[in-house]
């Protein structure tokens, strides 16, 4: 079975089982090998590794974000060129789960306890993209990697140039970030309207703020 014959009740069953596995669990990762393995980890400061643990939370549920976002518009897509290729995005960006994740283990640091939140929120405005009509859900990862791309920069100027663990994994988030941009782009993505822009500008600032913290 491919993916073009999945039922609606079966991409329901695994939009679930991804849910849980994005918030609860482990989710499923490309073969793509964390890209801080080839650094050996700093002795951060106190202060310093409580920082980087709280921008590595706000990265970590930028991601389960993320999930949300990209499942609940592949369960509205029209088109099933444009469901595969959200898909593929979000298989991608669970291995940016699993890196952040894994450096906050490191950090002794926690994920945010709102995650359910996060997640739950951004599959309601993924799904509300979706119906909107596949142009518009296109754009709306563009316009969407494009904050995030803005904001890892902002990131990478806080962490201390010696943890490199944590730098490359950002850099490669970047990358990946500015890969999916393009891909929509050239999908087809529209230019969001300038208010749509600033809300999702304000949403995010309101999700960095709380996962820092909580």
């Amino acid at each position: 079975m491919t993916s073009r014959d999945y039922s609606p009740a079966d991409r329901a069953l695994m939009g679930f089982d991804q849910a849980l596995r994005t918030v609860f669990g482990r989710p499923r990762v490309t073969e793509r090998a964390n890209p801080a393995e080839h650094y050996a980890d700093v002795d951060l400061g106190e202060d310093e590794r409580r920082h980087v643990g709280g921008l590595m939370r706000v990265n970590h549920t930028g991601e389960v974000c993320a999930q949300g976002l990209y499942q609940g518009q592949a369960m509205t897509a029209r088109l099933s060129e444009v469901r595969e290729s959200l898909e593929r995005s979000a298989q991608e960006e669970n291995d940016h789960l699993a890196w952040c994740e894994q450096r906050l283990e490191e950090l002794g640091a926690r994920k945010s306890l709102l995650n359910p939140l996060w997640y739950s929120s951004s599959f309601a405005m993924g799904a509300i993209a979706g119906l909107a009509g596949d142009k518009w859900s296109l754009g709306f990862v563009v316009e969407t990697e494009r904050q995030v791309e803005n904001h890892l920069d902002d990131h990478m100027a806080q962490v201390p140039g010696d943890d490199q663990r944590t730098h490359a994994i950002l850099e490669q988030m970047k990358a990946d970030e500015i890969h999916h941009a393009d891909v929509a782009h050239a999908a087809g993505g529209a230019e969001l309207p300038a208010p749509v822009k600033l809300a999702m500008k304000a949403v995010s600032k309101v999700m960095t703020r709380g996962a820092y913290w909580v």
